[in-house]
């Protein structure tokens, strides 16, 4: 399915408005049926014979549809016209717009409302977060990091909060770089109101995206769930300081999750805000980091100005999945599914693997997920 009309993408919200219906049913009902129109078009009867769903939601789809999918394309158009209003749009998770990273993590957004617009050097993303109250030491290591990244032209992804997360984006943009704000409320909402000028900033020189529709408030149970899209986003996360039941934690637990980098800044012992990011290291779940090279050399980037470079490693270390996804490819480009299915990994693990491999220069990619040996 490629990019979603206008009718397509109301009935996407309009189903995932259904008390019951997230991400994994969607796409278990798109995989019997051919749109999102006929998912909706269908009986209860034809949706439960989907063996996907229990006869309890396909009745909810099929009651919702009748009673309420008129009027919901007024409250869509509504929306619409609002974003429009403030120079907003959205992607739907079938828009070759769509970040491809995020596309591969459990459970992604199948809707993002953005304001300002994905670049392809956002690809080199590096999230940055942290505690909302932080110390010197920590806002001047935000700092630190933040612009040596993005001088390199790696685009920093962050939360849009106070603290860490606020310093990051304007390091950012203060080094002419590029940045992402991931919010937990509607695009109408800015939270914390006092960022509403950096909020702005971000959507001229990056993007300032939420998976949360117009009107949604800053409710507290939609900031942990907004951090696996920042780390989605990302290449590693760095956590510069957090206490240890912090929210930075969890974008950091995510990223484990993602099978990305997890990177910490350490801090003083007895330190509250250091906490968090001490036991990220002591548990082995976290590189420490003491410059913004270290991080690039990890993930084995190198920036020039304006056209990536990969860093050449005489001694490149591969695991046991880059080993067996290295040993079926040549130099004829090969298909993402193919390669799938010569070593017996999901496809979403084989282009985490296949995007190491390019950034340690074994592995080139073509259009149309095609792989090969560079």
């Amino acid at each position: 399915m490629a990019n979603l009309d206008f009718e397509e993408f109301v009935s996407l919200k309009f189903l995932l408005s259904i008390e019951g219906i997230g991400t994994a049913r969607v796409q278990k009902l798109l995989q019997k049926f051919n749109s999102f129109h006929e998912i909706l078009s269908a009986d209860a009867r034809a949706l439960y014979s989907a063996n996907c769903i229990s006869e309890n939601t396909a009745s909810r789809i099929s009651a919702a549809v009748s009673s309420q999918k008129k009027s919901y394309y007024k409250k869509v158009e509504t929306e619409l016209k609002n974003l429009e209003n403030i120079g907003a749009g959205y992607l739907t998770f079938f828009d070759e717009a769509y970040p491809e990273m995020l596309k591969n993590i459990y459970d992604p957004p199948l809707i993002i409302y953005i304001k300002g617009k994905f670049m392809p050097e956002d690809r080199y993303s590096v999230a940055i977060v942290g505690t909302r109250n932080p110390t010197e030491y920590g806002k001047k290591q935000a700092q630190r990091f933040a612009g040596g990244l993005a001088e390199q032209r790696i685009t920093i992804v962050s939360g849009l909060a106070s603290g860490i997360d606020s310093v990051a984006h304007k390091v950012a943009l203060e080094r002419r770089g590029r940045s992402i704000a991931v919010m937990g409320t509607g695009l109408d909402m800015t939270y914390p109101a006092i960022n509403h000028s950096l909020c702005s900033e971000i959507a001229e020189h990056g993007a300032v995206i939420t998976e949360y529709e117009w009107g949604i408030m800053p409710e507290a149970q939609n900031f942990p769930r907004r951090n696996r899209i920042i780390s989605g986003l990302s290449l590693g996360v760095l956590v510069v300081q957090s206490a240890v039941k912090g929210g930075s934690l969890i974008t950091a637990k995510d990223a484990l999750e993602q099978n990305r980098e997890i990177f910490a800044v350490p801090g003083n012992l007895g330190d509250d805000y250091s906490e968090g990011t001490n036991a990220l290291i002591r548990d082995n779940k976290a590189k420490l980091v003491t410059s913004p090279e270290e991080i690039i050399s990890e993930l084995n980037l190198k920036m020039q100005p304006v056209e990536f470079k990969k860093t050449p490693n005489p001694e490149i270390q591969l695991n046991l999945f880059e080993e067996k996804i290295v040993e079926c490819l040549s130099s004829e480009p090969c298909h993402i599914d193919k390669i799938s299915s010569l070593t017996s990994l999901s496809t979403s693990e084989c282009l985490v693997y296949l995007l190491s491999l390019e950034f340690k220069g074994l592995v080139r990619q073509f259009p149309g997920k095609m792989f090969s040996i560079d």
